[in-house]
């Protein structure tokens, strides 16, 4: 679904948020020459705003890609926004509900990926962990969890973001216990199968985008683009909303207009078409 001419207009969106993974990267790590020419277009007119789950130093590789270095990023979900070396926000899971996934992560055999700022922590050099690696242009540090944990106690931190990463069985089963134990203070995210993302409840990649409107701007000056679940909130509450073409069935019902898949240059089809500068 496309918007026609008569009910879309262009020129009222001064803001462009955009999802990376599935959405505005047409590979797992990069954003392709058409995108680029796109952004480049419009951005001196729009604002164009990096909404992801990914830590900042994934995310600003592709900033300086679409040549926006000069834009805030959401990270995180919403957990951090930053704004080059200023930080707007932070938000972390404490560390009493830390040491509770460990100990849950712990009983099912499943691994942890701890992030906080730019640090990433895992346990062990998995096929998962090198995929992560490759797709982020990021590196994360190899130590037992407890011995991170304990490090953070002492540096009166806690996490941006939590990954556990098991099999589809181990994830079946711990998913509803984290959600029982922990679903009132913590959003719980199944990424795929055997992934579960955790983040602090009280923020969200549309809580963030409220945080970096200007006094004299709304959430209906906002366009966004998302695939997944965790894009659902931003493109229902932001002035439109496009799902791109691969994306889960439950984003492109609350949508205001479908655009391409990803691996079509979806979002970069979508800005040549309907963003006219």
């Amino acid at each position: 679904m496309s918007p026609s001419s008569e009910i879309f207009d262009y020129m009222k969106y001064k803001i462009l948020c955009s999802d990376l993974d599935g959405t505005l990267l047409s590979s797992k790590s990069d954003v392709s020459d058409f995108t680029i020419s796109e952004i480049e277009r419009i951005k001196h007119k729009t604002r164009v705003i990096l909404v992801s789950a990914r830590m900042p130093k994934a995310m600003v590789y592709l900033q300086r890609r679409l040549g926006i270095i000069n834009q805030p990023i959401v990270c995180y979900n919403g957990a951090l926004v930053l704004h080059g070396d200023i930080e707007i926000s932070s938000t972390v899971i404490q560390m009493r509900q830390l040491w509770e996934i460990h100990h849950l992560a712990q009983l099912h055999f499943t691994k942890l990926g701890l992030y906080y700022k730019n640090e990433w922590f895992v346990e062990e050099n998995t096929e998962r962990v090198r995929k992560e690696i490759r797709y982020t242009q990021s590196t994360p540090i190899f130590r037992d969890t407890t011995d991170t944990l304990k490090d953070w106690e002492d540096r009166n931190i806690g996490a941006h973001k939590i990954m556990l990463m098991g099999t589809k069985i181990t994830s079946d089963i711990i998913y509803p216990l984290l959600e029982k134990q922990l679903g009132e203070d913590l959003h719980l995210y199944r990424s795929n199968d055997t992934l579960i993302e955790i983040a602090p409840k009280s923020v969200s990649k549309l809580t963030a985008i409220k945080s970096l409107l200007a006094a004299n701007e709304s959430l209906s000056d906002v366009i966004a683009f998302g695939d997944n679940y965790n894009d659902i909130e931003m493109l229902e509450h932001c002035g439109y909303g496009v799902a791109v073409g691969n994306a889960r069935e439950e984003v492109k019902a609350i949508a205001d207009s479908t655009t391409l898949p990803n691996y079509q240059y979806g979002v970069a089809e979508f800005i040549k078409e309907h963003l006219v500068i």
